[in-house]
């Protein structure tokens, strides 16, 4: 499991959230936990596998907002009580 978390300038309110959330979903349909924060200028997911960071950056910044960075890492994913399945 991949978490991607992308800075991003120009989100000022709840709809640019959502708005890059759809275009997060849309670009990449196998993300999951998909959440933006104009607050934090920040929106982060997770993959099974890592993805194509210039594709989803440049659908962004078609969009009016603005990548400034994008990271990677990959975490443990936690399964259900005492991470026991």
């Amino acid at each position: 499991m991949y978490k991607t978390t992308l800075k991003i300038e120009g989100m000022a309110c709840g709809m640019c959230e959502a708005h890059i959330n759809d275009i997060i979903r849309k670009e990449i349909p196998a993300a999951r936990k998909v959440s933006a924060s104009f607050k934090k200028g920040s929106a982060e997911f997770q993959t099974e596998e890592r993805i194509d960071t210039d594709r989803l950056s440049k659908a962004i910044g078609d969009t009016g907002y603005r990548v400034l960075s994008v990271s990677s890492e990959e975490v443990k994913e936690k399964k259900g009580w005492f991470h026991f399945r």
